[in-house]
Parts: C-alpha cells; sequence; structure tokens
C-alpha cells in the first residue's frame, strides 16, 4: 500500500530523517513510534505532502506521489488526522464532517450561492454521508453541537470522522489516542479495528505503549531521525536497542 524510501530531510544544518525506508501492507495497522525529536511527525508531513523532502521517494501503491499536495493525495485516498486537533471551531459536527465531503461535491460557488435546485439536492446528500460517519465513530447525538465546544475526546473522534468521509485507501493518525482517557482509548483502539475491516491501512504514530502494542500488526521505530528497528510488537518489546533508546540502558 505505501513505501517510504530513502527519506531524508534537513532543516538548514539539522538532519531530521535520515535514510528511512519501510513498507507498509494492505489493511495492516503500522504503528511508528520513537522518543521525542525522533522525527515521527516530520516523516508524516513529508508523507502528507505537507514537509518536501531532501531526498527519497514515497509510493502510494506503486505510484511515485512524493512531493504531491494533501489535497491531491486526498483524492487518490491518502488522509491522516493531527497531533493538534485541527476543527472548524464556529461551525456545528456535522459540517466540520462535511468539509472532508468537499472531493464527493460538484456544485460550485455560484450554484450554491444562488441555491440552485441541484445545490440544495447535492447538500442534502452530503449531510446524509456526513452523518454516516458521525454514527460509524459513535458521535451522532453531537451533529448539531458547535464543534468549539466538543471535549478532547470528542474532538478527536470528530477529526477521524472528517478523514474516513474522504474514503481512503489509508489513514494516517498522529497521536490519536494524546489526552484519551483509558476509556476513550479502549474505544479508540476499537475504532481502528472497525477501520481495518473496511479495508482502510492505518498508520500511527503513538506514544501510548499499551494501545500501539495491542492494536498494531507491525511497528517502526524511529529515533534521533534515523530507523532503530521494526518488526512485531513483540519483536520490538524484546529489543534491546529500543529498549535503550527509551529508558538509557538495556
Amino acid at each position: 500500500m505505501l513505501e517510504v524510501s530513502g527519506i531524508t530531510r534537513i532543516f538548514g544544518g539539522v538532519t531530521a530523517l535520515d535514510d528511512i525506508s519501510f513498507t507498509i501492507g494492505q489493511g495492516s495497522i503500522t504503528g511508528v513510534i520513537g522518543p521525542n525529536g525522533a522525527g515521527k511527525t516530520t516523516l508524516f508531513n513529508i508523507i502528507t505532502g505537507i514537509y518536501s523532502r531532501t531526498s527519497g521517494r514515497v509510493s502510494l501503491e506503486g505510484r511515485d506521489i512524493s512531493g504531491l499536495p494533501p489535497e491531491r493525495l486526498a483524492r487518490l485516498g491518502m488522509v491522516r488526522t493531527f497531533q493538534n486537533i485541527e476543527l472548524f471551531g464556529n461551525m456545528s459536527v456535522l459540517e466540520n464532517v462535511m468539509v472532508g465531503l468537499h472531493t464527493k461535491g460538484s456544485c460550485g460557488l455560484l450554484a450554491c450561492s444562488l441555491r440552485m435546485p441541484w445545490s440544495i439536492a447535492e447538500e442534502r446528500r452530503l449531510r446524509k454521508a456526513a452523518g454516516k460517519w458521525l454514527e460509524f465513530t459513535g458521535i451522532s447525538d453531537l451533529a448539531d453541537d458547535t464543534a468549539g465546544n466538543l471535549s478532547f475526546g470528542k474532538g478527536r473522534l470528530l477529526e477521524i470522522a472528517r478523514a474516513l468521509a474522504v474514503e481512503p485507501r489509508i489513514i494516517l493518525m498522529d497521536e490519536p489516542a494524546a489526552g484519551l482517557n483509558s476509556r476513550e482509548t479502549l474505544g479508540l483502539a476499537h475504532l481502528m479495528e472497525d477501520i481495518r475491516q473496511m479495508g482502510v491501512t492505518v498508520v500511527l504514530v503513538e506514544h501510548d505503549m499499551e494501545l500501539v502494542m495491542d492494536v498494531c500488526d507491525r511497528i517502526v521505530v524511529l529515533n534521533l531521525g534515523r530507523k532503530l528497528a521494526e518488526g512485531t510488537p513483540r519483536e520490538i518489546q524484546e529489543n534491546t536497542e529500543v529498549i535503550a533508546a527509551y529508558l538509557g540502558e538495556e
């Protein structure tokens, strides 16, 4: 599904990522972990077209997508969520998900402004589709609430619902469990499994090691901008280099 080959990113004189390579299988859940400053979010930003790369290549289903902007990647089936929740706070929960459906609409600004019959019909269709994703993520009862008034955990779910509205083939989540309590984290684990059951590949950056070990098929470990290890959760748990990177000793 996704292949990262030799990705390097240099900011000024600082090498944030150094020759990172790995592959992601279709329908899998893969974790990207590492201590603070390891380069995890920088890697996500390069994969999803927010940062440019210094060298290397990113491929989606065999197609070179290196350097494509996020909106192009969304149309190709790749979406992401952010470490810091990025919602339209003054819009309703339902309207936030409808933003994610922009690739599914065909009416232009003029038709929508004039409330032409076909634009009204399309809006009705998009509202129904948005409601489906709110139901999928368990927050349909909040559809009319203002997004800015949501709890942190519900905001996380809304961001995931909006990403899923694009109907992606792969979703990258940047620390989706950050700020969640134990009950919300358990619900997130079930949600990621439901997403996988739809055939969507999941890649997540996460610091909650219990969550990562429970849901991931494979794990990539970064440290100081380099790939330290890659393997199954059991292999990573037993890797002395990974233990040393996290704890400072073997």
